[in-house]
């Protein structure tokens, strides 16, 4: 079985697959400060508990954005899992050509789903994947990666109003019943959600007024179902999408 590895910086996203076949996947939350015994241990139990068995790995793919991590989660494959494992860069085979003015600057996670995103709809692309960041990539009707957009992610927005205004509680990333909030709670989350609507349309029409074609926008990453329900910008949305890209591009590098 091969596992994929995603390491956000508030989450990290397990999956397994058995060739082509996705059996399951777990989000956890992020912590740098594990030992490699500790990924080890939490992998063990979270997989025993589907029924796999930490024996069954036979490969391993990493995109992570956490250095310490990836340090702990390469020892636990080798100790582990008895295998090295690929760690997503712009050293491996990625099947597609980055247009950065510095490869090496682009995030492992803004390549996987750019990847995975071309190879499913053969087009050009804006992937915006919602995260501790939420990202803007731009993928070429030829399928070359071109750059983007970062932007503060939701959460940040959020955690940056309750700590920063001392009257206002933190809240719940929920759609508000109307955007004319009625209450304090209900006024933060129309803010937020309707306010972040707004930045994500906003950005993608200004993209799509400097390329000469007309990409598709997909939407990945936690808060992608909650976003995508109040832009108006957003043609799809693929919640597999990067680990669907690490195994893709394991297959490219295996």
């Amino acid at each position: 079985m091969l596992l994929v590895i995603d390491v956000g910086n508030t989450n990290t996203v397990l999956g397994l697959y058995r060739e082509e076949e996705f059996l399951h996947s777990w989000r956890i939350r992020t912590d740098k400060a594990r030992t490699d015994d500790e990924c080890a241990m939490l992998l063990n139990d979270l997989m025993t508990y589907r029924n796999f068995e930490i024996a069954q790995i036979s490969a391993v793919i990493i995109s992570c954005v956490v250095p310490p991590l990836l340090d702990a989660l390469t020892r636990m494959s080798h100790k582990y899992c008895g295998v090295e494992p690929i760690v997503v860069g712009t050293q491996i085979e990625t099947g597609m050509e980055i247009a950065y003015d510095n490869p090496q600057e682009v995030g492992a996670d803004r390549i996987v789903n750019a990847v995975a995103a071309y190879a499913r709809y053969q087009s050009a692309l804006i992937v915006v994947d919602f995260g501790t960041a939420t990202t803007f990539d731009y993928i070429s009707a030829n399928g070359v990666y071109q750059g983007g957009a970062i932007a503060p992610g939701l959460g940040i927005s959020a955690d940056a109003l309750h700590e920063h205004a001392s009257k206002l509680p933190r809240v719940s990333l929920e759609p508000p019943p109307l955007v004319v909030g009625r209450n304090t709670v209900n006024s933060m989350q129309s803010g937020l959600l309707f306010g972040y609507a707004g930045l994500v349309d906003g950005i993608v029409m200004r993209m799509k007024a400097e390329v000469e074609d007309q990409p598709q926008v997909i939407a990945t990453g936690g808060l992608a179902e909650q976003i995508a329900s109040a832009a108006t910008s957003i043609d799809a949305v693929e919640p597999q999408l990067t680990l669907d890209g690490l195994r893709q591009l394991y297959m490219l590098n295996r």
